[in-house]
């Protein structure tokens, strides 16, 4: 009979964790599919159905392996739909002695944890999750004493830390950032890869949510399948086809955006990553090969640009989150309170770009950065959405977003919501960028080059409007000062703001 239990959550599937090296007869591992968490934001469907094929799939993994599995379904009758209820009915069932959990990932499950062993007649501890690159207080001490933070910085140590793309103390290739070469548009849409595909077929679970009520927004294709990764094995494939195909043209144009593609040459590896079927060195190092062996296929820029994003962007996000959780989540530096306008969950505007960016993460739960920063994201901050509306829905539409990775992406980076924590200023922009970087603009109902009068593009008056309505938080900002001077001598100003002024009184029929 065991006598530890040991809990395992539902993105904490690292099948080389230190707890899984021997089978241990007194262990039992318990994993629940449970209401507390399809329902604190409403989630896309493919997204709570990805987590329970995924966690089943470990669960299953675990038990050929010799180890002993309780799995809670979200209909077993046993299933009390609370981590911490449910905790408690299984060590009264099988006698536990002794409670061990992982570190979570989310201030919410470390808070809840933390309470519940505190009030727990047995004993009880944690451990590390063995998956992330940097300690949760990585980002404090690292800039402990110094002005602010600076990504770049904390890049270039995790670079050195790990030995990678190095010679020496100095980066390989004779510079430490590629990112000026990391911007450009799509031309030549022959360069596009049919993505790999999955199939993972979920009509069986279709039910159990229906049953269960479990309310979710976008969909799923026809054939009910999901086209992610939610086992090793598809984790390593997926790996191993971006690898091979997409990444000799990551890094040029992981910022671009086009119609006839949702994903151009990005892995969607992000689902797997925070999920932990995959470790960011099993990446980062499988991508410095391929340079290696290969630097003419795969370019330097096109590797450091991948790799900075892991081995940077993403530890450096998540100390952030540890270092300013949980004040951080009711940040609003601007004090924004719209709502978010019906087509955030349908779809349905006349704005190309929207209508693409929004409708390809209803379909695919999916989009990657630069939709979610400068389309979706900038939409919202010019439009003075309410940060916790922003937050919720990105939490809750794409499949890779956990919140310590989501919210310091949207309520710091996208939104600027935490007053220049993580941005040095506010990421928006006119429809001259979203033009630049897209094919967006052709054929929009709106004219990219109008800023007022019959249809106008929405994002030309909004951000002409969005840094006169701020004047007073952001004009002394040095990374921004041309704008105020831009502003200033702006021809048909007057009319610009009127235009804004009307598009927000009507953002429903945008």
């Amino acid at each position: 009979m065991a006598k530890i239990l040991r809990l395992i959550l539902g993105d904490q599937l690292n099948h080389r964790h230190s707890w899984f090296r021997k089978k241990n007869d007194d262990v039992l591992y318990v994993m629940m599919e449970m209401r507390q968490e399809t329902d604190y934001v409403t989630h896309h469907v493919q997204k709570v159905l990805a987590f329970f094929v995924a966690m089943r799939n470990f669960a299953q993994l675990l038990r050929e392996n010799g180890h002993e599995v309780c799995y809670l379904p979200l209909d077993h009758n046993d299933n009390l739909q609370k981590l911490d209820k449910n905790l408690t009915r299984v060590i009264k069932k099988y006698g536990i002695k002794k409670f061990e959990y992982q570190l979570p990932d989310e201030f919410r499950l470390d808070r809840q944890l933390k309470e519940y062993c505190e009030d727990l007649d047995i004993d009880s501890g944690f451990i590390d999750t063995e998956h992330f690159l940097s300690e949760r207080s990585g980002i404090s001490t690292f800039f402990k004493g110094k002005k602010g933070l600076v990504m770049e910085s904390f890049y270039r140590h995790m670079r050195k830390k790990f030995y990678i793309l190095m010679e020496g103390e100095k980066p390989s290739s004779g510079k430490w950032n590629y990112d000026e070469d990391n911007r450009k548009k799509l031309s030549d849409i022959s360069l596009l890869i049919e993505p790999k595909r999955e199939r993972v077929d979920v009509s069986a679970l279709i039910p159990l949510l229906k049953k269960q009520n479990v309310k979710t927004i976008g969909r799923l294709d026809k054939s009910n399948t999901l086209d992610w990764p939610c086992s090793r094995e598809s984790a390593l494939r997926g790996l191993k086809f971006f690898m091979d195909e997409l990444l000799p043209n990551f890094g040029k144009y992981q910022d671009a955006m086009h119609t006839d593609s949702p994903v151009l040459f990005h892995s969607r590896l992000s689902f797997a990553l925070n999920t932990k079927l995959l470790h960011p060195l099993e990446i980062i190092h499988a991508a410095q090969k391929k340079w290696e062996e290969d630097p003419e296929t795969y370019g330097i820029a096109q590797v450091e640009g991948f790799i900075r994003q892991i081995l940077g962007w993403r530890e450096y996000m998540r100390g952030v989150y540890w270092a300013y959780m949980p004040e951080y989540s009711s940040k609003n530096f601007f004090n924004h309170k719209r709502k978010l306008p019906h087509y955030f969950w349908d779809g349905k505007t006349r704005m190309n770009c929207m209508r693409h960016s929004i409708g390809q993460s209803l379909s695919h739960a999916y989009a990657h950065h630069i939709q979610r920063l400068m389309i979706t994201g900038n939409f919202a901050l010019l439009s003075g959405i309410d940060p916790a509306e922003v937050d919720a829905w990105y939490l809750g539409i794409y499949i890779d977003a956990i919140e310590w990775v989501e919210i310091t992406n949207t309520r710091g980076m996208s939104q600027f919501a935490d007053g220049g924590i993580v941005g040095t200023k506010p990421y928006v922009s006119s429809a001259n960028y979203i033009d630049k970087m897209s094919n967006y603009c052709s054929g929009c109902h709106y004219a990219k080059s109008k800023k007022f009068g019959k249809n106008a593009c929405p994002f030309n008056s909004l951000y002409w409007a969005f840094y006169e309505r701020h004047r007073e938080k952001l004009e002394k900002n040095p990374r921004i000062g041309f704008v105020y001077r831009t502003l200033g001598k702006l021809k048909d100003k007057d009319k610009i703001l009127q235009q804004a002024e009307y598009y927000l009184e009507h953002i429903e029929e945008l």
